[in-house]
């Protein structure tokens, strides 16, 4: 939940060209990310169907907001910024079709809006991964980059290549994979 509240906090601390404190607020948000894992690693009473559900929403929410903040600020391309997005909402798209699918009848709103309720599990691929650390790396260099005065920086923009490769060959594996990332869960 804290990532989810931070993420228009940054939008706008962002927007307002306010950088140093919107790397402190991204560190904060970076901190509660690795606490909340840490949290649910560690203490099996503290894993939630919510919370499970809550996570990767927060990371796209968070992610978004960033993305399109930064491409704002002329500190990351748009059509960057447009790729992750368009990435993330076929995810999102396709997590929606998959939750429909696996959902025995009846198919009430309710149950299929119910975190509660888990039909299908998504495995996220190597790649995918890899292209998660890629787009946060990504976003703390750029958030640092006016900062410690590189955005002109050719490391910058081979970062920018580095995530477009990473988020294109991540998409592919969703695509590629398809059925293999997906675990229908029994019983339900």
């Amino acid at each position: 939940m804290t990532r989810i509240a931070l993420a228009p906090v940054l939008g706008y601390l962002i927007i307002e060209e306010d950088f140093n404190v919107a790397l402190g607020v991204f560190a904060l948000a970076g901190l509660t990310d690795l606490l909340d894992g840490f949290i649910a690693r560690n203490w099996a009473n503290q894993k939630s169907a919510l919370g499970s559900a809550l996570d990767p929403l927060a990371d796209k929410i968070l992610i978004s907001v960033l993305y399109i903040s930064l491409t704002y600020a002329n500190l990351i391309p748009v059509s960057l910024t447009y790729m992750i997005i368009s990435r993330d909402i076929v995810l999102i798209a396709a997590v929606f079709y998959v939750r429909y699918r696996t959902l025995p009848s009846p198919r009430t709103l309710a149950r299929y809006f119910n975190p509660c309720y888990a039909t299908a599990r998504l495995k996220p691929t190597f790649i995918s991964k890899v292209n998660t650390a890629v787009q946060l790396i990504l976003v703390a260099a750029s958030l640092a980059a006016p900062v410690f005065n590189y955005t002109e920086s050719i490391y910058l923009q081979t970062l920018w290549c580095l995530t477009a490769f990473t988020t294109t060959a991540s998409a592919y594996s969703y695509y590629h994979y398809g059925r293999k990332t997906v675990q229908v869960i029994k019983g339900k």
